[in-house]
C-alpha cells in the first residue's frame, strides 16, 4: 500500500497505520483527525466503513459501532458490500435513525507515465485561473469549488479554441488530491477523459500527493476512465447519515 494511502485511512478511519495494515477488522470511534478527506463528510459522522486491504474498517458513533462489532466481527471483506448485506445493515441503521447515504469505490495511481495528447491543444489553470469556470456546468465534475476540498489543478483539452474537455484536482487533504472530469459529449468515447486525467496524475504526483478517483458502482464509462489512465482499485468505502426527508 502506498505510504500516503497509508497515512489517509489512519486519519480517516481513527486508527494506526499498524492498524490498517494487520488483518484484523478495526471498529473505531469517530475522532475528526485534522488530516481526515472531508469533501461531503455527513457530520455528526454516524458510521464510515472502508474495504481496504482485505479486511473492514469502521468508524463513527459508539452505540452503531458497537452495533457493528456484534454483527460483523467476523464478516468476510471481499462480499462484504453484496446487496443482502446491505440491506441488513440498513435495517439495522433504521433504529439510529439513519441510512445508507454514499458508496464507492475509489482508485488510485503511483506512478507518472508519458501521455499522448494527439492533436489536442493542453491548457493548464491554477486555482486563480479554475475560478473562472465557477458555475460551468459543462465542468462540475472537474471542479467542486469547495471549501473543503479547493480546487488546485486543472487541464483542458482544445481543438481550434474550443474546450472540449476539462480534468481538475481538489486537495481533499494533506495526501491525497482527488480527480474529476468532463467531456463535452459530442467527443466522449475517444479517449480524451483517459488523456485529461493522465495528465493530471502526472501533475498530481509531481506536486508530491497521491491522485485518486472516485466514481458510482454503477458507472462504468467512469471506471474504464480510471483504468485507462493507469489507476487501480484501491479501496471501496460506505458512509451512513440521517434519514433523508
Amino acid at each position: 500500500m502506498h505510504p500516503l494511502l497509508l497515512r489517509q485511512l489512519a486519519a480517516d478511519f481513527c486508527i494506526s497505520e499498524a492498524n490498517v495494515l494487520d488483518r484484523n477488522h478495526h471498529f473505531t470511534v469517530f475522532t475528526p483527525h485534522p488530516d481526515r478527506r472531508r469533501y461531503l463528510e455527513i457530520t455528526p459522522c454516524i458510521l464510515k466503513i472502508a474495504v481496504a486491504n482485505g479486511k473492514l474498517l469502521f468508524t463513527g458513533r459508539e452505540d452503531v459501532l458497537a452495533r457493528c462489532r456484534d454483527l460483523y466481527t467476523d464478516a468476510d471483506a471481499p462480499w462484504f458490500m453484496e446487496a443482502p448485506n446491505l440491506a441488513k445493515l440498513n435495517g439495522e441503521l433504521a433504529s439510529f435513525d439513519a441510512q445508507i447515504r454514499y458508496r464507492q469505490p475509489f482508485f488510485t495511481a503511483d506512478t507518472a507515465r508519458p501521455v499522448d495528447t494527439g492533436n489536442f491543444t493542453i491548457q493548464r489553470y491554477t486555482p486563480e485561473t479554475i475560478a473562472a469556470f465557477k458555475g460551468d456546468k459543462r465542468f462540475e465534475d472537474a471542479f467542486g469549488f469547495c471549501a473543503d476540498a479547493p480546487d488546485m489543478l486543472g487541464v483542458a483539452a482544445l481543438k481550434d479554441g474550443e474546450i472540449l474537455g476539462m480534468a481538475g484536482a481538489s486537495a481533499d487533504s494533506p495526501y491525497l488530491w482527488q480527480i474529476g472530469v468532463n467531456v463535452l459529449p459530442e467527443i466522449r468515447g475517444h479517449g480524451v477523459a483517459a488523456m485529461l486525467v493522465s495528465l493530471l496524475r502526472n501533475d498530481v504526483l509531481t506536486s508530491g500527493r497521491l491522485p485518486f478517483y472516485g466514481t458510482s458502482i454503477s458507472h462504468l464509462a467512469s471506471q474504464r476512465v480510471a483504468l485507462n489512465a493507469g489507476f487501480l482499485p484501491a479501496w471501496f468505502e460506505l458512509v451512513a447519515g440521517p434519514v433523508a426527508d
